[in-house]
């Protein structure tokens, strides 16, 4: 039975909140690739310095939940395989020139048994966020990447001669973060599985929610939980078919408190969905910014929006985030997209009589 079906609706209904990865700066940027140049205070100042600056812009905008903007990882997921041991640790990369597209991010071969012993550093991640986010101030939230999405950039051989049996492996090593993260006091986790909406076209839906059940089951009813589910933001491109009906009924089964869609890069399409994820006890988190469009959405924009969302689910199974991470946003529009939709969002709340 899924276990948010018996959850209560959300404290904030119409809630602002993002899913994880925010620009990084300029400077880190460019830091990043002359790593040699610098010691590991250094690093550790910059690192720092990074979270302070995305924890600052999440602040200005007036969000609800923030993260650490995913500020000391390389993309949303790409740092975590320097952590692993068993695959190889330069990537083969098969496309170098022409324009960018996911073909071009690099896949990890297997050598021996995939292990980790040192986690996956999201534990000191999100301990950071709390350090340096004011007392009493937003949620603090933390985004981890699940097993499949995962998996993705794993080339399979040896013990692992396909993704499912990668997947496995990977299930019980983001299990053990997430319980970590847990013990270490974070209350709201999303574990982040683009991947599952990418592949369920060709691919059994129930399957996927499986694996997901076995990698989140210990944190069940231990902290809000959350997935994001999109269709890849790679230089902001997608990577599949963007159409969430393979996941469904399957995906109402899935063991959480709020399933996060995309939906502003799609017009809105299948928007009848979320009616049917609220009526069966789970709270939606609606992307209504297109974070690979430089349009900035104005307030206006926002609000129309909120009150389309309205017509199917009620404000207290209602957020509001970005479709996807920023990370492959520019700084400066990231910034006012956040801000515009915080106040699109006070907009409705207003006309609601909601505090």
């Amino acid at each position: 039975m899924n276990q948010a079906k018996e959850r209560r609706p959300l404290r904030t209904p119409l809630r602002t909140t993002v899913i994880g990865s925010y620009p990084l700066p300029g400077w880190l940027e460019f830091a990043a690739a002359h790593l040699d140049e610098f010691g590991e205070t250094d690093i550790e100042e910059m690192r720092t310095d990074a979270v302070i600056a995305a924890v600052h812009d999440q602040l200005r905008a007036g969000l609800d939940v923030i993260t650490d903007g995913e500020q000391s990882r390389y993309d949303f997921n790409l740092s975590f395989y320097g952590r692993l041991e068993g695959i190889r640790a330069t990537p083969f990369s098969p496309r170098r020139f022409g324009p960018p597209a996911h073909d071009q991010r690099g896949k990890y071969p297997v050598t021996e048994t995939i292990v980790f012993r040192h986690g996956l550093g999201a534990v000191a991640e999100f301990e950071l966020l709390r350090e340096i986010a004011p007392p009493g101030g937003p949620v603090l939230k933390a985004s981890v990447p699940g097993p499949y999405t995962l998996s993705g950039r794993i080339e399979p051989g040896g013990a692992y001669p396909s993704r499912w049996e990668v997947t496995d492996a990977l299930i019980p090593i983001v299990r053990a973060e997430l319980e970590q993260l847990v013990n270490a006091g974070c209350r709201e986790i999303t574990l982040d599985e683009p991947s599952m909406s990418c592949y369920a076209y060709r691919e059994d839906p129930r399957r996927f929610v499986k694996i997901f059940a076995d990698t989140v089951k210990p944190i069940v009813g231990r902290c809000r939980l959350s997935t994001h589910l999109c269709f890849g933001n790679y230089k902001g491109r997608a990577v599949a078919p963007r159409r969430y009906a393979p996941l469904f009924p399957a995906f109402y089964e899935l063991p959480v408190d709020e399933i996060h869609l995309e939906m502003a890069s799609r017009e809105f399409a299948e928007i009848e969905l979320i009616g049917e994820i609220a009526k069966r006890g789970i709270d939606v988190a609606v992307g209504i910014i297109d974070v690979k469009n430089y349009y900035i959405e104005t307030p206006f924009d926002v609000a129309e929006r909120v009150r389309l969302c309205l017509k199917y689910a009620s404000a207290d199974r209602l957020s509001f985030a970005p479709d996807c991470g920023l990370s492959q946003t520019a700084r400066w529009a990231a910034r006012q997209k956040l801000a515009n939709m915080v106040h699109g969002v006070a907009i409705v709340r207003k006309e609601l009589g909601v505090a």
